[in-house]
C-alpha cells in the first residue's frame, strides 16, 4: 500500500494544495501534523514518521515547504519517500525553483502533476520528460488532435517517445567519481569511498538498442577473463530503462535509452583512497593579539593530470580581522561571514606543492563562546581521470535502420565530502 493524501504546506502548517487519493482518511487530520512536528523538535526527537491515533505522516521538508504524505496503513515507507522526492524533483524541473510562491502561482499545473503522479495512491508517470509532452505550462488551447493520450505514457517503453530523428547520431558518456575522505589531524585516513555516476546524452534516432561494457570485475570472473584493472561495484542503482534481469544473469547493460541527459547508473566503490589533495596545516594562535596560519598543498595524483578549479577552505576563528596574506600561486581572500579563508587554485598540476600564509589580528578581549575545531574542506575537479580506474570498455547501438552512431566517453573526478581535520 502507498499513500491515501499528499499535502503540500508552507513553514506555519497552512496547506497551499492537497490531493486526496484514496479518501480512507480525514483530510483535516493534518491539522494535527505540525503540532506534533513542534512538539518532537521542541523535544530533540525529530522523526521522518510522525502518527496520530492510526493516521501517519511520512513528511520532508524542502525550501520553505513540507510535503506530507498520510496514510493509516502499514505502507511502504521507501516507496513514500521516494515519491516525495520525486515530486521535489518533477516541480522542480516544471518551475526552475521549488517555494511557496512558485506552487501559488501555478496552483492549476501542480493539481494536474499531483493527478498524473499519482493514481489511487500508486505512483504512476513519474518521469518529468514525458509529463511535460502533455501537461504544459501555455495557456489551454482545445485542440482535438492534441486530446489523445501520448503513446509514451502506455507505450512499454514509458521514458522514450518514438519517432524521434537526429542528422548526427551520437551519444555523449560522462562517467564522473566523487571522492569522500576523511583525515584526523595526525594524518592518518579515517574513512574514504568513492560515489560514482554514469550519465548520459543522447541524441540518437529511432528506438535504439544499447549495450554498455565496463571493466567489471564479477562479469570478468563469470567470463573467465582476469586479465587487467577490474573494479568491484556495489550499491548499484540503474535508470528504469536498463534490464535488471539481463545483468542480474550475465552483468550486460542492456536499454533503450531515454532522449536527451539521464543518469545511466550510480555506484559505490568501498575503497581506501589516496587524498588526491594532501593538506598540511599549521596553525597558531596568540591569544590576545594574532592568528598565523600556514597550509602546504600537494597533489597526489599522476604528473600528466591537472585539478581545475581547486579551492582550500580554512577555518578562522569568529573575532579574526585584519587579514594578510602570501601565496605561492592562486589568491586567498576572506569571508567574514563564514569564518574561511577561501584559497582559489584555478589549474593545480600533479606532483607540484603550494603554499599559502595568512595572518590575522585578534581583539584584545577573549571571546567568551567555546568555538568548535571545523576541518579544512577541499574542492576540485580532476578531467580525463578516475580514482577507481572504471572503464567503459564498449558502447554497442543497434537499431533497426542500421545508422552507424558515434559514442563518446569522458573521465572525471571530483571531491565530494572531502575533509581535513584540525590541531586546532
Amino acid at each position: 500500500m502507498s499513500a491515501s493524501a499528499i499535502f503540500v504546506l508552507d513553514l506555519k502548517g497552512k496547506v497551499l494544495i492537497c490531493r486526496n487519493y484514496k479518501g480512507d482518511v480525514d483530510m483535516a487530520e493534518i491539522d494535527h501534523f505540525m503540532p506534533l512536528l513542534m512538539q518532537h523538535e521542541e523535544e530533540g526527537l525529530i522523526c521522518p514518521v510522525l502518527s496520530h491515533g492510526n493516521v501517519h505522516f511520512m513528511w520532508i521538508k524542502h525550501s520553505n515547504l513540507y510535503l506530507v504524505a498520510t496514510t493509516n496503513k502499514n505502507s511502504n515507507a521507501s516507496l513514500v519517500y521516494s515519491f516525495l522526492y520525486k515530486i521535489v524533483e518533477v516541480f522542480t524541473e516544471y518551475f526552475k525553483e521549488l517555494e511557496e510562491e512558485s506552487i501559488q502561482d501555478n496552483f492549476v499545473v501542480v493539481y494536474e502533476l499531483l493527478d498524473e503522479l499519482m493514481d489511487f495512491g500508486f505512483p504512476q508517470t513519474t518521469d518529468s520528460k514525458i509529463l511535460q509532452e502533455y501537461i504544459t505550462q501555455e495557456g489551454a488551447k482545445l485542440e482535438v488532435a492534441k486530446s489523445k493520450v501520448p503513446t509514451t505514457v502506455t507505450n512499454a517503453v514509458s521514458w522514450r517517445s518514438e519517432g524521434i530523428k537526429y542528422k548526427k547520431n551520437e551519444v555523449f558518456i560522462d562517467v564522473i567519481e566523487s571522492i569522500n575522505v576523511l583525515v584526523n589531524a595526525n594524518g592518518s585516513v579515517m574513512s574514504s569511498d568513492i560515489v560514482g555516476s554514469i550519465k548520459l546524452k543522447t541524441m540518437l534516432s529511432g528506438m535504439p538498442e544499447l549495450r554498455l561494457g565496463l571493466n567489471d570485475r564479477v562479469l570478468f570472473a563469470l567470463t573467465g577473463r582476469d586479465k587487467g584493472k577490474t573494479v568491484v561495484m556495489e550499491d548499484v542503482k540503474f535508470h528504469q530503462c536498463v534490464r535488471l534481469s539481463r545483468f542480474d544473469s550475465d552483468r550486460t547493460i542492456s536499454f533503450i535509452p531515454p532522449d536527451g541527459d539521464s543518469e545511466l547508473m550510480s555506484y559505490r566503490i568501498n575503497t581506501h583512497v589516496k587524498p588526491l589533495i594532501w593538506i598540511e596545516s599549521v596553525i597558531e594562535k596568540f591569544s590576545h593579539s594574532r592568528v598565523e596560519i600556514m597550509v602546504k598543498a600537494k597533489g597526489q595524483f599522476k604528473k600528466q593530470s591537472v585539478a581545475n578549479n581547486v579551492e582550500v577552505r580554512v577555518p578562522v576563528p569568529s573575532d579574526a580581522d585584519s587579514p594578510k596574506f602570501k601565496t605561492s600561486t592562486g589568491n586567498a581572500k576572506y569571508v567574514p561571514e563564514k569564518n574561511l579563508v577561501v584559497w582559489t587554485i584555478k589549474s593545480f598540476p600533479g606532483g607540484k606543492e603550494f603554499l599559502m600564509r595568512a595572518h590575522f589580528c585578534l581583539p584584545s578581549v577573549e571571546n567568551a563562546e567555546v568555538e568548535g575545531k571545523p576541518p579544512i574542506t577541499v574542492k576540485f575537479e580532476i578531467p580525463y581521470f578516475t580514482v577507481s580506474g572504471i572503464q567503459v570498455r564498449y558502447m554497442k547501438i543497434i537499431e533497426k535502420s542500421g545508422y552507424q552512431a558515434l559514442p563518446w566517453v569522458r573521465y572525471i573526478t571530483q571531491s565530494g565530502d572531502y575533509q581535513l581535520r584540525t590541531n586546532v
